[in-house]
């Protein structure tokens, strides 16, 4: 059941009045997913604990999103690791997603 709203971004990259290179993120497009987090790890990285949290997020099938981008659901801003197909059906696909906090 997709019943999650979350917004897909990607990077924007440009240059600002002065020259100086400048990096936003855009929305691309809002839509509907179901949320699976099936594993989150804890660890320290230069002594400070930092949390992973692995998501699988089942979509509509597009064409538009790409490994490139990242997936905004509520305050967490998770990475797109792979788009899969969904090989039961192929109206729907997998977005592959990480998120560190």
């Amino acid at each position: 059941m997709l019943n999650n709203r979350i917004t897909i971004r990607q990077r924007q990259t440009g240059s600002d009045a002065a020259g100086q290179p400048t990096s936003s993120m855009v929305d691309v497009v809002s839509l509907w997913a179901d949320i699976l987090h099936p594993s989150g790890i804890e660890a320290a990285r230069a002594d400070a604990p930092v949390s992973t949290v692995r998501a699988s997020m089942k979509v509509r099938l597009r064409s538009d999103i790409t490994a490139a981008m990242y997936v905004l659901s509520g305050s967490l801003l998770y990475d797109i690791k792979a788009v899969l197909p969904d090989l039961k059906d192929r109206r729907f696909m997998f977005l592959v997603c990480e998120a560190s906090k």
